[in-house]
């Protein structure tokens, strides 16, 4: 039998462009009807040969992906065999994306000839086949079911009649058309929230209408305000939330005191940061007869104030987290709740939520009890100053560390009391550490303000043994209220639905891509058991602290790890080595931990297990609450330190290479941790190309190399605020 002829032409004439979406968009509009080349080529305005050609080789590539079917000699229709799936989109920043299914374990690549109308985390129907040559899964977007959102943030660049919105997000690919009467006030130039009212058919870009102006790019508030409603975030509360908050009982009545077990007498005090405004823990003390000690992990009572289905409840669960940006904090509660009454504020009776223990000498838990209380907190420290009683053992807190920059003395009760909990801290780390704990001590960039907040200088925030004194309370309360729910007679689960924090273990390819990284630099990691990878990634940790590779090495490892959810299916806490672990500690910030008060107080007054579902459905919608919460404070940090670096454009910085692709190298500047990009075609000494597999750059006359890790020297070329992006000039030897 003679082999077949393949289907060949000449490249001739102008090649049509997004060919496979306008043949497919015929046969998706008319999947009952069957269509021959010239027929396709009429309804697509073709009429050269050289365009029939494309056609009809195109008809021959969709028929070999099953995409259409030839039903008769030549005439081609729809494959209504084709089997579907419902999945979301996630674009990249050249505009292709990835379809992301449950019915595949990995994300299917999405060419952007195939995304037809489908924007980022839209919920699509797709069509799945494996590319002929590649012999690889690809995606064809066929429909979308929902949108994710319609409303995006960009500048309205006008022409004379009408305007186009070109959107800050990199994953939005398309600018949005707007016509001259839907301009609304805004002006070219303007910053804007453009809103996707209508996307013809016929179209390349969907229509539009302004919502609202924000100002003019670069403007600070602007550009805040920007970040947070970009990813869906407020920055104000209805006014009917903060009416609502305002009719709030401020006042505690003896009726509910008498329902609560009465802690004010016991010494009690507060460790927070010294810019905090809402103060959600506090501890408290007192050594018992035994030789044991009882230690009270008090937490803010806000289920008490902030009722189920009520306005403030409704808009607490929305926002799910409190926002923490470089130049505000956007609160879950309003002020009168978040920093008034609910804030555990010096010498001021509260209304507590408390997991109180009894310890022994060696940090065991010999009894503990969970409950309301209403508790007195005696003092509110600092990190600095509680840091100052740890180091020098002493009551006197210099003008330098003082919150009130005076110099002061502390009780002997209170200095016995912080001294103690530190050395129980200690024992519970080290603990938790031989347990395969993980321990991420990554330097966080923190800047100072002026009075306009403006940037007049970086630090960064380190953890000393003040912080991790109230970080392994806050975890031993956590962990306690997730085991008491959890477990039955200390042993066996139990079924009852509750709101768990979970971490699950690495991914081994990801593992893998950080030990080819590290490599690189000397260290070494072992991956073949859960023991191993604990160990050496504590160990890689710790050798690559203070180096100049320690930040980049840091963010690598981190990115290895899954990421920590919020679910009612527990599966642990691998980061912290916990079996059981919950958010209990934080009602005031994280609405996850208000779920937490509700069930547990359910539970003690011996209630049944509610619906699972329910709080399932509450637990994904607080978990992407807080990646987008996430993201926005990563967005201003950014933004900040453009800005930061805008007044030092005449400087040269040591830096760090932390990221290398085939169009620059990334480097992030050792003394302040911003990062910008060295573009190849900047380097004037060579002509560089990128190596994959080394993480490096190479000169191909001197083949001089720049590697991930190495240090170099940079100054600042151009900094854009809009963007958020920094462009450096390479300082060459």
């Amino acid at each position: 039998m003679p082999r077949k002829k393949k289907v060949r032409f000449k490249k001739k004439g102008k090649v049509i462009k997004h060919l496979t979406r306008l043949v497919l968009s015929i046969f998706k509009e008319n999947s009952d009807k069957s269509f021959n080349y010239k027929q396709i080529a009429a309804k697509i305005g073709v009429t050269d040969t050289s365009g029939r050609n494309q056609i009809i080789v195109k008809l021959h590539e969709l028929k070999s992906t099953n995409q259409i079917v030839e039903v008769d000699r030549g005439k081609f229709q729809l494959n209504s065999e084709r089997t579907y799936f419902k999945g979301t989109v996630d674009i990249t920043s050249n505009g292709n994306g990835y379809f992301i299914s449950e019915d595949f374990e990995d994300d299917i690549f999405i060419p952007s000839v195939n995304l037809g109308k489908a924007l980022q985390d839209d919920i699509v129907k797709a069509y799945v086949y494996k590319k002929r040559r590649k012999n690889k899964l690809e995606a064809d977007i066929v429909e979308v079911i929902e949108r994710a959102k319609l409303e995006f943030v960009g500048v309205l660049q006008m022409s004379k009649n009408y305007g186009f919105v070109v959107p800050d997000a990199k994953s939005m690919y398309r600018d949005i058309f707007i016509s001259k009467n839907r301009l609304g006030d805004a002006q070219d130039g303007d910053k804007v929230i453009a809103k996707i009212t209508d996307w013809p058919e016929n179209s390349k870009n969907p229509f539009g209408k302004i919502k609202q102006v924000l100002g003019k790019p670069g403007d600070q508030d602007t550009e805040i305000h920007s970040i947070l409603l970009e990813y869906g975030l407020p920055y104000e509360f209805p006014e009917e939330v903060e009416k609502d908050a305002s009719k709030i009982d401020l006042k505690i009545s003896k009726e509910e005191i008498s329902k609560r077990r009465d802690m004010r007498s016991d010494l009690t005090f507060t460790i927070d940061p010294i810019t905090a405004k809402d103060f959600d823990d506090a501890l408290s003390f007192s050594k018992l007869e035994n030789g044991n000690y009882e230690i009270g992990i008090h937490i803010a009572d806000v289920s008490h104030y902030v009722q189920p289905k009520t306005i403030l409840d409704i808009e607490a669960y929305n926002r799910a987290t409190s926002v923490y940006l470089v130049d505000r904090v956007v609160p879950m509660l309003p002020e009168i709740l978040s920093n008034g009454v609910c804030s555990l504020r010096p010498n001021e009776e509260k209304l507590t939520f408390s997991a109180v223990f009894e310890i022994s000498e060696k940090a065991k838990i010999v009894n503990q009890w969970f409950g309301r209380t209403v508790t007195y907190s005696d003092k509110r420290f600092s990190y600095e100053e509680a840091q100052e009683i740890i180091e020098t053992k002493s009551n006197n807190i210099p003008k330098e560390v003082s919150l009130s920059n005076e110099a002061y003395e502390v009780s002997d009760d209170i200095v016995e009391a912080v001294l103690k909990l530190d050395e129980l801290a200690k024992i519970l780390r080290k603990k938790r550490m031989n347990d395969g704990a993980i321990s991420f001590d990554k330097k966080e960039v923190r800047f100072r303000l002026d009075e306009n907040a403006n940037p007049t200088g970086v630090f960064f925030k380190t953890s000393k043994d003040a912080n991790k004194l109230i970080e392994e309370f806050m975890l031993l309360a956590n962990r306690k209220v997730a085991e008491f729910v959890g477990l039955k007679n200390g042993k066996q689960a139990s079924n009852k639905t509750f709101i768990y924090r979970v971490h699950d273990e690495p991914d081994i390819e990801k593992l893998s891509a950080l030990q080819n990284i590290v490599n690189k630099f000397g260290y070494k990691i072992q991956i073949d058991t859960r023991d191993q990878i604990t160990k050496s990634l504590n160990q890689l940790l710790k050798d690559v602290h203070g180096k100049g590779e320690a930040n980049m090495v840091e963010t690598l490892t981190i990115r290895s790890m899954s990421k920590a959810v919020y679910t009612t299916e527990n599966i642990g806490h691998y980061g912290l080595a916990f079996d059981y672990y919950s958010h209990f500690t934080s009602p005031i910030r994280r609405y996850p931990d208000v779920m937490t008060h509700r069930l547990l107080q359910h539970y003690l007054d011996g209630g049944h297990s509610p619906k699972q579902d329910l709080y399932e459905e509450k637990c994904k919608h607080s978990s992407k609450q807080e990646e987008l919460a996430s993201k926005a404070e990563r967005e201003s940090i950014k933004y900040m330190q453009v800005k930061y670096m805008q007044d030092h454009q005449d400087e040269e910085f040591e830096g760090v290479i932390s990221g290398v692709t085939e169009w620059g190298i990334y480097v992030e500047i050792t003394s302040n941790k911003c990062e910008g990009m060295v573009r190849i075609r900047d380097i004037k000494s060579d002509y560089f190309i990128f190596d994959e597999k080394e993480f490096a750059i190479v000169g191909q006359s001197t083949k001089q190399m720049y590697q991930l890790g190495d240090e170099v020297v940079v100054k600042v070329k151009h900094t854009d605020l809009e963007r958020k992006h920094l462009d450096f000039e390479l300082i060459e030897d």
